[in-house]
C-alpha cells in the first residue's frame, strides 16, 4: 500500500508562533498600561502636593491679612512716634509678604498646562474664523 505524496501547499502557521505573537502584544500592552498608571500616580501626587501648598498659602494669607488689620488698628491708636515707626515698618513687611503670597497663588493657578487647551482651542477657532473671513471676502468681490 502506497501513501499519497505530500502536497506542496503551505502548511498552516504553527500554533506556537501565534501564541508567541499574542504573548508579545499582551506583554507590550501590560508594560504600556503599567507606565500609564505610574504616570497617572505621579500626576495625582503632584496635584495633591500642589493642592496642599495652595491651602497652606491661603491660610497664611488669611493670617497675614488679620495681622495686617490688627497692626493698622494699633497704628491708629498709637501716639508715640517710635511705636508708630515700628508699626509702619511691620506693615510694610506684612504687605510685602502678602504680595509675594498673592503672586505665588496666582502663578499656581495660571500655569501653561491649564492654559494649553484654551490656547489651542483659540488657535483652532481663530484660524477657522480667518479662513471663513477670507472665503466670505472673496465671495463678496
Amino acid at each position: 500500500m502506497k501513501l499519497p505524496p505530500e502536497s506542496s501547499s503551505p502548511s498552516p502557521p504553527e500554533p506556537d508562533a501565534e501564541l508567541t505573537h499574542a504573548d508579545e502584544s499582551s506583554a507590550t500592552f501590560d508594560q504600556e498600561f503599567a507606565e500609564t498608571v505610574q504616570e497617572l500616580e505621579r500626576s495625582l501626587q503632584s496635584l495633591k502636593e500642589r493642592y496642599t501648598q495652595i491651602q497652606d498659602d491661603q491660610s497664611r494669607q488669611n493670617n497675614l491679612q488679620q495681622h495686617l488689620d490688627q497692626v493698622q488698628r494699633d497704628l491708629r491708636r498709637t501716639r508715640s512716634q517710635e511705636v508708630r515707626q515700628e508699626l509702619q515698618a511691620e506693615l510694610k513687611q506684612i504687605r510685602q509678604q502678602l504680595d509675594a503670597l498673592e503672586v505665588a497663588l496666582e502663578s499656581q493657578l495660571l500655569s501653561w498646562n491649564s492654559l494649553k487647551d484654551v490656547f489651542w482651542q483659540a488657535m483652532r477657532f481663530g484660524g477657522l474664523g480667518v479662513v471663513v473671513g477670507w472665503i466670505l471676502k472673496s465671495c463678496a468681490n
